[in-house]
């Protein structure tokens, strides 16, 4: 089982389709009231996608996909992407979707990175200086 967050819209279109339903009923049938098997959404989407004018044809896939770009692109991070999708950790999710995220390298780096005030910062010192006090303390 895994649980997927779905946006504020999506419990008014659930009573909408649940209405009238008992509880052992499918959420999404078919015209004559069985449920969905796998392969049976590829021509209904196909239909679909010809009807919209949307070419090449999507499939639910193709959708999972927009979906996880989409919260790429708006900065959620990849942990909270890869558990959306059911990864068991961000390592898909980042090889996938970590490339459409802004800056996603540079914000990771600063919000883990310590602050370096100047009380912290090491004391840089040119290396020839160095050497020579080296050299000079023996």
């Amino acid at each position: 089982m895994r649980h997927v967050t779905l946006t504020g819209e999506a419990p008014e279109l659930i009573e909408r389709l649940i209405a009238g339903r008992s509880p052992a009923e499918m959420l999404f049938k078919r015209d004559d009231g069985r449920g969905w098997k796998r392969a049976e959404q590829l021509r209904p989407m196909r239909d679909g996608c010809k009807r919209a004018g949307i070419g090449p044809a999507v499939s639910f896939h193709v959708l999972r996909h927009t979906h996880a770009s989409i919260l790429a692109m708006r900065a959620v991070p990849m942990a909270v992407i890869a558990r959306q999708l059911g990864h068991s950790d961000t390592r898909m999710t980042e090889r996938h979707y970590a490339h459409l995220a802004p800056n996603y390298v540079a914000d990771t780096i600063r919000a883990r990175f310590p602050r370096l005030t100047e009380t912290q910062a090491p004391t840089v010192v040119p290396i020839e200086r160095a050497r020579r006090n080296r050299r000079q303390a023996r």
